[in-house]
């Protein structure tokens, strides 16, 4: 017997968890918005110019002598629909190549949403673990619920009864202040008359487990790299597959850790990021996986997930 997700379960109804192939880096050229590409080839040379020093020096971090390094760009056809990636793929690869870095794999994020059948999205979240604040009386829903998430205990509500006593304010309180706190309160989805609405900072902690080699759905790997030349691309969103290896040479997508070269507008974000996956339960059989096989190679990783996620914000 073992247990799991404290369940007890046979050993041989628990699936395997394929393992996958994983860099040392995977290093992120940022994300953009549509009024970025409509601004033309030069804006985007211009953008890959800026950041070229940062992402190139990425390398030294790797305390190996042969690091295996692979390098991704996310576009957003999530949020927005725009031109075509037979068009834009084509673009942000070339223009990175003219300011000297070569982009291997590129992704949408839509597809950090939904791969196929699998609601990927909707996977992840239900390994959010919810940290109640001490004290608290249940009066506000999960995060499953109510589509917010925390680092701490908010300011409580000033509406009271007509007979009670009028509340004490109270200031919001993170878990894990030092010296004093920095609340947020994050958005994870919106419900709209189309359906559930993900998040930018979700889906873009989706990504990142991706790009670490995390998620699994019945203990396979989700979205796996599919080979194309950009200018091959479909004419359709929804027909380019999550992720394309725009590089044959490249290395793995995954790896053990990663670094993203990010517009300092992405900070807020990326500070939402690191407060949901500091509340997402990665399956102990991955996890493991990944420690062990970093441990084999002679590489000390710690074991939360965040730390192993670095930025540069310019």
């Amino acid at each position: 017997m073992t247990t799991r997700d404290d369940v007890f379960t046979e050993v041989s109804a628990v699936p395997a968890v394929r393992s996958v192939a994983l860099s040392h880096l995977s290093v992120e050229f940022g994300h953009l918005y549509m009024e970025d590409y409509e601004h033309g080839p030069e804006h985007l040379r211009r953008y890959f110019r800026r950041i070229a020093p940062w992402a190139q020096a990425a390398a030294s971090t790797v305390p190996v002598k042969r690091p295996r390094i692979s390098t991704c760009f996310l576009i957003d056809d999530y949020f927005t629909r725009f031109s075509s990636p037979r068009e834009v793929v084509p673009a942000v690869v070339t223009a990175a190549r003219e300011s000297g870095l070569e982009i291997d794999y590129v992704a949408r994020e839509s597809g950090c949403a939904r791969v196929g059948e699998i609601d990927l999205a909707a996977v992840v979240q239900a390994h959010i673990v919810d940290e109640p604040p001490r004290d608290t009386n249940g009066g506000r829903p999960p995060a499953s619920v109510s589509g917010w998430l925390t680092n701490g205990e908010r300011s409580p509500s000033a509406a009271a009864s007509a007979m009670a006593a009028p509340r004490q304010w109270s200031p919001p309180r993170e878990s894990a202040a030092r010296n004093h706190s920095i609340f947020i309160d994050v958005e994870l989805w919106s419900e709209e008359p189309a359906g559930r609405k993900w998040s930018c900072p979700f889906l873009a902690a989706v990504w990142q487990l991706q790009r670490l080699g995390l998620l699994r759905h019945r203990g396979e790997p989700v979205a796996e790299p599919v080979p194309a030349e950009p200018a091959s691309l479909p004419r359709e969103w929804d027909e380019m597959p999550a992720i394309v290896k725009v590089n044959p040479a490249a290395a793995a997508l995954r790896a053990y850790r990663t670094f993203s070269v990010l517009d300092s507008r992405f900070l807020a974000i990326e500070h939402a990021v690191r407060t949901i996956l500091a509340q997402v339960a990665v399956d102990p059989l991955v996890s493991a996986q990944v420690l062990e096989r970093a441990g084999n190679e002679g590489l000390e990783l710690p074991e939360e997930t965040v730390d192993r996620i670095s930025y540069l914000f310019d």
